[in-house]
Parts: C-alpha cells; sequence; structure tokens
C-alpha cells in the first residue's frame, strides 16, 4: 500500500491518496475523511456517497481548495 501526499504552497496537507491491497485508489482530506475512491478495473472515480463522479482517475478533483 502506497501513500501520496498533496500539499498546497505552504506545504499543509491537503489530502492523502492511498492505494489499498484491492487496488483501489482512496483519497482522504486532512482529517482523514474519505473524498472518494478510484477503481481502476473499472475505470470508474466515485465520490464519498459513492456516486460516480467521471470515467478515469480524477481523484484531485474531489479536494476542496477551502479545507
Amino acid at each position: 500500500m502506497s501513500k501520496q501526499h498533496i500539499r498546497d504552497r505552504s506545504n499543509r496537507l491537503m489530502a492523502t491518496i492511498e492505494i489499498k491491497s484491492s487496488g483501489k485508489h482512496e483519497i482522504r482530506d486532512s482529517s482523514n475523511h474519505l473524498l472518494g475512491t478510484y477503481d481502476p478495473r473499472t475505470n470508474d472515480t466515485r465520490d464519498a456517497s459513492n456516486r460516480m463522479v467521471a470515467k478515469g482517475n480524477v481523484l484531485t478533483s474531489l479536494i476542496s481548495p477551502f479545507s
């Protein structure tokens, strides 16, 4: 399981993307709340309510600039 930290210009943590053992990618905000998931097998990005957002990996678009 690998993690990628996403930081703003001031080096504050905005989100973390983690690849789970299932292969799915999870994005969580700096408070560790789930923002969404990406499944490479189906090529679907889904939000925290499991609604499909887009085809392809657009996890970073789920980050709120005001968090």
